[in-house]
């Protein structure tokens, strides 16, 4: 028979796991840490900056792909505070950019759909600055992560590569039933024309037939001595 107590003491125990537990998961879930993901719409002949502060020795990547419009295509332009050119691309459908900021300041990229005169398009980019925080900050510890926290550090990086697979295939989806919706219009069109030029081809058949077997009249004339 259990001692008085017992099942108190086991019913603290479990609950103290149990917000361990809780903690744990809370801190597996990727943040967005020094990320920045947009989406926006870019109408034609525009062009669209974006600023990020940036600490010197600070490694940066950015990645960009057009969802929709045109030819799935624009520029792209990267610079540093003095206006130094980083990274410049013309009329690229998606890329990736890595660098390391040689100073401290304001950097600058662009989005350029100046060379389209009527079509707008929708790019998303992500502008990844510096590396994330780790799960289990090093200092103030005198011990190695335990078992657990080490499958939590592993689980922590398989989301975050879900997440980003996740990200590339949603793209990839949009872009896809882009193209599909723009070539269902098409070929509603084409099929329209096809319909008015068999239309008018067989009216025209009709009338060409019908004046094969019309009767035509002829005139006589006499002539007199």
């Amino acid at each position: 028979m259990p001692r008085p107590g017992s099942a108190q003491r086991w019913a603290a125990a479990a609950g103290r796991w149990g917000c361990r537990l809780l903690a744990l998961l809370l801190l597996l879930v990727p943040g967005p840490g020094g990320a920045s993901e947009i989406t926006f719409e870019l109408p034609d002949n525009a062009k669209q900056c974006f600023y990020e502060d940036i600490a010197q020795g600070t490694k940066c990547t950015l990645e960009f792909q057009v969802i929709t419009g045109g030819h799935y295509d624009v520029d792209c332009r990267l610079e540093d505070p003095d206006g130094k050119v980083l990274y410049k691309e013309m009329k690229k459908q998606y890329d990736s950019f890595t660098f390391t900021a040689s100073k401290n300041g304001t950097y600058k990229f662009c989005f350029s759909n100046e060379f389209s005169t009527f079509t707008h398009k929708t790019v998303y980019f992500d502008f990844q600055v510096g590396e994330d925080p780790p799960l289990f900050p090093s200092e103030n510890r005198v011990s190695a992560l335990t078992q657990m926290e080490s499958a939590c550090v592993s689980i922590h990086e398989a989301l975050k590569s879900v997440i980003d697979y996740q990200t590339h295939f949603r793209l990839r989806e949009a872009q896809g039933r882009s193209r599909a919706e723009d070539l269902n219009t098409r070929v509603a069109y084409w099929s329209v024309g096809e319909a008015l030029i068999l239309l008018v081809v067989s009216i025209g058949q009709v009338f060409l037939l019908k004046s094969f077997f019309s009767d035509k009249r002829t005139t006589t004339t006499r002539v007199g001595s």
